[in-house]
């Protein structure tokens, strides 16, 4: 075999492999959107108390048995971000996306926007301030307020 022929097979087996990867692509995201149309038209918002947030591998006593025999093999295996909340008079376990499960407050009542048990976001809340710092950012914002300071020190001890 001349390399020649080896370069030519190299590129029609990776050729095949960025077909192959094309279309699973198509497939997720023909599936995605599906599943965003379907979130948008169910929708509704509904106030609950948030009791417990953690994130865990989704189990059979923590989600309904129907629920759970729905999910994916891989959903089974991968961790998720739960929360469990009273919704009305019921006490359940809700999915949710990272960014939201990061500024959802525990102990606390929350106006959310649900579609069937899966929290899409949070209405009627002031969102700023609420998602959890790093240790670099709580070090930036410290030195931020501590210059502010100074500088409101200066200002007033230029006007004397």
């Amino acid at each position: 075999m001349n390399t020649s022929d080896i370069l030519i097979i190299t590129i029609v087996v990776l050729a095949i492999i960025i077909f192959v990867l094309y279309r699973m692509n198509r497939k997720a995201m023909g599936q995605m959107i599906q599943a965003q149309d379907f979130i948008d038209a169910n929708r509704t918002t509904v106030q609950i108390f948030v009791i417990d947030k953690k994130r865990e591998k989704p189990s059979a006593s923590n989600l309904p048995k129907a629920v759970y025999e729905q999910l994916p093999k891989r959903a089974k295996m991968q961790k998720s971000n739960l929360v469990r909340a009273k919704v009305g008079p019921q006490i359940v376990t809700l999915m949710c996306d990272k960014p939201v499960f990061d500024i959802m407050p525990v102990k606390k009542n929350v106006k959310v926007d649900l579609a069937g048990m899966y929290i899409v976001g949070i209405t009627g809340m002031n969102l700023e301030n609420k998602k959890k710092k790093t240790f670099m950012e709580k070090i930036a914002a410290s030195a931020n307020r501590t210059m502010e300071k100074e500088a409101k020190k200066a200002k007033e001890k230029a006007k004397k």
